[in-house]
């Protein structure tokens, strides 16, 4: 009976701790719907270049301007939905949403993005532009990576998987868009499905 309050003892010591030092009110549903804006906007933007007259994207052009507007409101739909779901779970778990652990995994997060967002836009200044997936989606990983360590677990396998992808990408830039699509689009469904089942519905 001693042994199993002992380790009863610990366990709840041990997630004090882990409670303590990450960030565990980041919603699953939020991967899901960031996933969502993604597909949405991903099929806004091949209706676009589609339907242009020359039927492929320049950076002067009209339609590049609309499709980075698209991206932006992706990334921007994605931070309100993500900001707002962990304020509800924080909320309803009785912690914290900003504190020194949400601190350090949104510096975390942003270093590598923002390092990535400069590069991308500097080689885009460039006219070099067959690689803006690839990279989009390597810095992205980095970013998840970074700050993996501040938050749930699967960051940093979604992290580790966009990577890979980017790398993919980068061989095949071909097929840039389409890769993109999956890790921006599909992988953020998945793995979104897989926290908010362990995490979020408890």
């Amino acid at each position: 009976m001693e042994s199993k309050d002992y380790l009863k003892d610990i366990s709840e010591i041990k997630d004090m701790m882990n409670r303590s030092s990450r960030f565990i009110s980041l919603s699953g549903l939020s991967g899901i719907l960031a996933g969502v804006y993604a597909l949405i906007g991903a099929f806004i933007a091949y209706r676009l270049v589609h339907n242009s007259p020359r039927g492929y994207l320049i950076l002067d052009g009209e339609i590049f301007n609309l499709i980075l507007l698209d991206l932006f409101l992706i990334a921007f739909l994605s931070v309100v939905t993500a900001i707002i779901l962990s304020i509800r779970k924080a909320r309803k778990n009785g912690e914290k949403i900003w504190d020194t652990s949400s601190r350090r995994l949104l510096i975390n997060f942003l270093i590598p993005l923002v390092t990535g967002a400069i590069y991308i836009l500097i080689k885009l200044q460039s006219n070099h532009y067959g690689l803006t997936g690839s990279l989009m989606l390597i810095f992205y990983g980095l970013a998840l990576v970074n700050a993996s360590k501040y938050t749930l677990g699967y960051i940093r396998y979604l992290g580790i998987t966009e990577i890979i992808l980017g790398l993919i990408c980068a061989l095949l830039p071909g097929y840039g868009f389409w890769l993109w699509v999956i890790g921006f689009g599909f992988l953020h469904i998945i793995y979104g499905a897989l926290m908010h089942f362990k995490y979020d519905s408890k």
